[in-house]
């Protein structure tokens, strides 16, 4: 199958969905190229920026159960290739 690359950034709100991100990140770690953290302490958040290389399934799978999480926001932007 075709992949895609994409970034999904990531804010998350609630420290207490820190964990069950990681878990989900660790699900799809064959996939993800690389990742960025960044403590925000002014507004008390953290920014994430995942880059992935996996087919658009996978993308969306993914991105949906780190929606799911309390606390968490996420987008994904798709590169044209």
């Amino acid at each position: 199958m075709e992949t895609r690359v994409a970034i999904i950034g990531i804010i998350l709100e609630n420290r207490d969905s820190a964990q069950k991100l990681n878990d989900i990140l660790h699900e799809y770690s064959d996939c993800i190229v690389g990742r960025m953290g960044l403590p925000y302490p002014k507004k008390s958040i953290n920014v994430i920026s995942i880059v992935i290389d996996a087919t658009q399934d996978t993308i969306n799978t993914l991105s949906g159960k780190i929606g799911k999480l309390e606390g968490i926001t996420s987008k994904v932007v798709y590169s044209k290739a």
